[in-house]
């Protein structure tokens, strides 16, 4: 899977010449627009189809800094790599545990129905972005690419790619992640359709983390005095052990609208004619599957994991799980007449969905293995079938008020008596020449706990438990200002059932309430070329060995934008900084993150400083990445306890807009 030096070469010069075709293309065409102007692209609200705008990526401004782990989030617990495994500690973006929870710690890098776009390009479109950091020895490089085409105004077909390689600053913590997928759709007076298959191969080195963190906060003491160390060389706790997670998404949504059409006469002539859709028929089809694999020596077996159940010699863990979901549904358009004010829909749902674990196979009488806790007795094959009932209601339309809300019950296997609901509303005022536009939401989750939470087997943990049903309530509000360019958000949550897992990697549930609450301001300042953008969030939880939260997390961009002729071009320097709090810390064998109370993290600014620039369709960059180091802030550099930050390296970027 490793691309050789010659593939970089042949993609970066065909960037490289592809920017210069497009600016020799504008040259002699000035009267031809803008691609952004000339295309749309859309995400998908829900399983139903309903659509909303989204931007499509072509702006220069902050392009280098997705290259860093830690633009994910201003508080973002990770073992280091960018692709690897990571927790957003803003506790109010954090998104539930899922069926399936060894994904949930490189949800970021996977696609997802809520990171999926949909384009209409007019003209076919190919984005292609290759970044590059560190030296041989410690190189990270991804190669992403999206095309759009369109035959006709009502059909589309796309493709994307996304290859990230990466060394990883430390011993044994490198990543490879592949991921490439198809999409099309149709927009017809009568038939609709949203199609994507997404496929994804990750595969992570994992160390365990260093073996003692002075190698970081004081070298000098473990080396008799020396005070420099090279980052490879610091010792880690695990030497050949791995995690592979390999999956596949299908969706396929589906509309048949009824209607009517509308004649538009001048004397005996149709002079127009628009077809009025008053209700639609809706099938939507989904199919995910995920397998998870870890690997280990015997030396990490014996050193690192408390108890064996499966193998003395060598650990192979294969878990997997597959869900196919169809739904149903009957909808009443909004906006047919001038009475139809929001749409209405109605649906049905049904899952059927599979759990395979490894299977216990060995004489357990011969060797030496630790005995399974008792009473424990895992299926390694378990099916579900589950069904649910739904409604939504929605209003897309309208510079006043807009809204949707959506509810969902349970009715069959493990989901019977789940019940989620979630709205949101927005409302705008006129205010000092500008639009104060407020927007409340609201979230109650009443759901079973995962299947995994219950029933695992695996050569390093294993469990059993019977817990209840989880318990979530979300309430908040947001302001926007554009006229500041102030934004404020505030949301409490309350949790009841907590699921979480413990030091010894195993998980637990809370049966009492935990509150958190959640403060956050983006405000952005400008006067002529000079820009501070700045985002600051307060949380509290009122339960921190459940629920451990750094207070404040805040993340500070200040730079300059100019034009040089044509070339676009940002300057500055950006901080993230998070209090002292009990991070999480990472079990490597089941790829998730659990709660300790023996060493805090955090105080520790991580700064970047970096150049930005765009020329016609050609985006480029370089940036200093942890400039800090060794100049302010310390030395406590870490994500989590074991797990040290990356140190200060060169990256740069390059990204080509296709107008074909």
């Amino acid at each position: 899977m490793r691309i050789k030096a010659s593939h970089i070469s042949i993609a970066l010069a065909a960037m490289l010449l592809g920017g210069l075709a497009a600016k020799a293309d504008d040259k002699h065409t000035e009267h031809k627009e803008d691609l952004s102007s000339l295309s749309y692209a859309w995400k998908l609200e829900s399983v139903l189809g309903l659509r909303e705008l989204a931007p499509i990526d072509t702006l220069p401004l902050n392009y280098g800094q997705r290259s860093i782990p830690s633009f994910v989030s201003p508080a973002y617990a990770t073992t280091g790599n960018l692709g690897a495994q990571g927790i957003n500690m803003i506790y109010s973006e954090r998104p539930a545990m899922s069926d399936f929870f060894f994904r949930d710690g490189l949800r970021h890098w996977l696609p997802t129905f809520e990171t999926m776009r949909f384009y209409n390009t007019r003209v076919p479109m190919t984005l292609v972005s290759f970044n590059s950091a560190g030296s041989r020895y410690d190189s990270q490089e991804r190669l992403n690419a999206i095309f759009s085409g369109n035959v006709n105004k009502r059909l589309q077909f796309g493709a994307l790619l996304d290859y990230l390689y990466s060394k990883g600053c430390y011993e044994n913590q490198g990543d490879k992640n592949l991921y490439w997928g198809l999409s099309s759709s149709y927009m017809g007076d009568r038939y609709e359709l949203q199609a994507y298959y997404n496929h994804y191969n990750l595969l992570n080195k994992e160390n365990g983390g260093i073996t003692d963190m002075l190698y970081i906060t004081d070298p000098a003491e473990l080396q008799g005095g020396i005070t420099s160390i090279d980052p490879k060389s610091i010792p880690v706790n695990l030497k050949a052990a791995h995690n592979r997670l390999r999956g596949a998404e299908l969706f396929v949504n589906n509309r048949y609208k009824i209607g009517y059409w509308h004649e538009e006469k001048e004397g005996d002539s149709v002079v127009a004619r628009e077809y009025i859709p008053v209700s639609s028929i809706i099938y939507t089809l989904q199919f995910n599957s995920d397998t998870h694999t870890f690997i280990d020596t015997p030396e990490d077996t014996k050193k690192f994991f408390e108890n064996t159940y499966l193998d003395p010699n060598q650990t192979h863990d294969v878990t997997s799980y597959w869900a196919l979901t169809n739904t149903v549904g009957l909808s009443l358009l909004e906006g047919f007449n001038k009475y139809a004010k929001f749409g209405l829909a109605a649906y049905v749902k049904h899952q059927v969905r599979r759990y395979d674990m490894t299977a216990d196979t060995l004489d357990r009488s011969t060797l030496n293995l630790t005995p399974f806790p008792q009473g424990i007795n895992i299926a390694p094959r378990t099916t579900e079938n589950l069904a649910w009932v739904g409604g939504q209601l929605t209003k897309q339309r309208g510079s006043l008020l807009r809204y949707k809300a959506n509810a969902q019950l349970g009715l069959l296997g493990p989901a019977l008596g789940d019940m989620n609901i979630d709205g949101e509303v927005q409302t705008r005022f006129p205010l000092f020449k500008d639009s104060l536009i407020i927007s409340g939401f609201g979230r109650f989750d009443n759901e079973e706990a995962p299947f995994l939470m219950n029933n695992y087997l695996s050569n390093h943990f294993i469990w059993k438990n019977d817990f209840g049903k989880r318990r979530t309530v979300v309430l908040g509000g947001r302001l926007d200002l554009g006229r500041t360019d102030t934004r404020i958000e505030a949301s409490a949550t309350n949790v009841q059932n907590h699921i979480y897992f413990t030091d010894n990697g195993t998980p637990t549930q809370f049966s009492g309430n935990v509150q958190v609450l959640n403060l956050s301001l983006w405000q952005n300042f400008h006067r002529g070329i000079w820009h501070w953008d700045n985002r600051v969030t307060y949380q509290a939880s009122t339960n921190t060995d459940v629920i451990s939260l750094p207070t404040l997390a805040v993340y500070s961009n200040a730079y300059m934008t100019f034009q040089v002729a044509t070339l676009s071009c940002q300057l500055g320097v950006d901080c993230d900084y998070y209090t002292s709090y009990y991070s999480p810390t990472y079990l490597p064998a089941v790829a998730a993150f659990a709660n300790q109370k023996e060493m805090k993290v955090g105080n520790y600014p991580f700064c970047n400083v970096y150049a930005n620039f765009k020329l016609s369709k050609t985006r480029f960059y370089v940036m200093y990445s942890h400039f800090n180091q060794g100049l302010f802030g310390g030395n406590r550099y870490f994500s989590m306890p074991y797990y040290p930050l990356n140190p200060a390296r060169f990256q740069f970027g390059l990204s080509v807009d296709f107008a074909n």
